[in-house]
């Protein structure tokens, strides 16, 4: 088999790409944004939050975990979710670093 074409990139871009995929949908960040004024909570919290049926944010979750934006942990029937910084650090990282350049630059 072949390799996929995400292998010819970096770790950080790779992880950034994912990052930057999982935070396309305004319910997404509407669910990170929920999540950072209430700290933590549980599915059925953000499901009365939004807009939408428990099965579409339950997928939005998914992939907001999956990114490694938030973090879940179980506690008896119910999963609890929180921010997971590390994400957010990496974001932070790169940015700072896309300004840093672009002020040193004199073009157009």
């Amino acid at each position: 088999m072949g390799a996929t074409k995400t292998d010819f990139f970096t770790q950080q871009q790779n992880q950034i790409a994912t990052i930057a995929k999982a935070l396309g949908h305004p319910a997404r960040i509407a669910i990170i944004e929920y999540l950072l004024k209430v700290n933590e909570c549980i599915c059925g919290d953000i499901v009365n939050e939004l807009p939408l049926a428990q099965p579409t944010v339950s997928q939005h979750l998914k992939e907001l975990k999956n990114a490694g934006i938030i973090k879940g942990n179980i506690e008896g029937n119910t999963i609890c979710y929180c921010i997971d910084e590390k994400a957010f650090e990496l974001l932070n990282t790169y940015f700072k670093n896309i300004i840093s350049t672009v002020k040193k630059q004199n073009c157009c």
